[in-house]
């Protein structure tokens, strides 16, 4: 039987009051289920629940010193404007906590910023994270817009799902391309963008005001043929191509070159000429894609990047590097004062 409105109410308010006591007031979990009467589990939980909800919103004043040096250089290297290095949670693996945290802020912030903004948003596990660390926050004028075709025989990886995710925590307007990511052929594409409801989206997509995207691997198990994205044999072919990085469907090589492949043409996604110039930010880390992430620095496409600090640190140790297809200018400097914000205030207002 379905929870009524009262009920639900009751069940927020003794969270937020757990939360209170939690964190407020000092005391431990089993503390909490002495004074409200409950199972420690059942406080753990209440605890969780108060997060959830965006009760708890959890704020670190300050930079690290080693972490503002890494984002110079990175800013330096790979000609980047803005770059905000996230310090290391000694995460295995995916470091969805330190990067989830940093993109839910930046997206907040971004919702936050007043005025109308058109927001793209790309796929991957990492923006997954960071959509569902958000806050429950009033959107405003802001509205989202998927930039790729999303629909895949894995729901579980599904981007229209972190869409609708996306859209019950800040209650604004959000466009779906109700399409898959890569049509069967390049006339397949053309005959699916011609569909009315389709263009109007993918038109918003390419005018987005920021590009939010992950980055992907070209290796055999890349969330693209996890998810049933593209085929096995598909990927082999960007492997053999040449394939390191991965961004919107636009594979390139460890120079930043975008490589050819039977992929081309089918991809639903702004294409890499609509990517130039753009406000271009990418949240992405993990010692998995280093090379992927480098790959994609070094075409240019990225104008701002969120990483973690051990993935930072393996891409200062990379070459410098050389002029690429595709490139959209050289290295940018932060020597100002105003440049020396926290990386995602600049990333919101820079």
């Amino acid at each position: 039987m379905a929870k009524g409105p009262s009920k639900r109410n009751a069940d927020t308010s003794l969270a937020v009051r757990a939360a209170w006591l939690h964190y407020a007031g000092g005391i431990t979990q089993a503390e909490v289920a002495r004074r409200l009467g409950v199972s420690n589990a059942t406080a753990s939980r209440l605890i969780a629940s108060a997060h959830e909800i965006g009760a708890v919103k959890v704020s670190v004043v300050g930079d690290v010193a080693e972490c503002l040096s890494l984002a110079d250089d990175l800013c330096g290297r790979f000609g980047l404007k803005v770059c905000e290095v996230v310090p290391d949670l000694d995460e295995d693996g995916l470091p969805l906590r330190a990067l989830g945290h940093a993109g839910a802020i930046f997206l907040e912030r971004a919702v936050q910023s007043g005025g109308e903004m058109l927001i793209g948003l790309g796929h991957g596990r990492t923006l997954a994270a960071a959509i569902d660390m958000m806050s429950r926050i009033e959107g405003g004028k802001v509205r989202f817009v998927s930039l790729l075709g999303g629909v895949t025989r894995n729901y579980a990886a599904n981007p229209h799902d972190v869409m609708f995710r996306l859209a019950q925590k800040t209650r604004v307007e959000s466009y779906i391309l109700p399409v898959p990511f890569f049509a069967n052929t390049a006339q397949d594409r053309d005959v699916l963008l011609a569909q009315r409801g389709v263009r109007h989206v993918y038109d918003l997509a390419i005018a987005a005001d920021i590009m939010i995207v992950g980055i992907g691997t070209a290796e055999p198990d890349a969330q693209l043929v996890s998810s049933r994205m593209i085929e096995q044999h598909e990927i082999e072919e960007v492997r053999r191509a040449g394939g390191v990085g991965e961004l919107l469907g636009h594979f390139f090589d460890a120079g930043g070159n975008p490589i050819k492949t039977s992929l081309d043409g089918r991809t639903i996604s702004p294409d890499l000429k609509q990517l130039k110039g753009r406000r271009v930010v990418a949240i992405a880390g993990g010692p998995e894609k280093i090379n992927a992430i480098a790959a994609v620095l070094n075409s240019g496409t990225i104008s701002e990047l969120i990483v973690d600090e051990p993935t930072a640190r393996e891409l200062v140790r990379k070459k410098k590097r050389t002029p690429s297809v595709g490139t959209t200018g050289g290295a940018a400097t932060r020597g100002s004062e105003e440049d020396r914000r926290t990386g995602a205030e600049r990333a919101v207002h820079g």
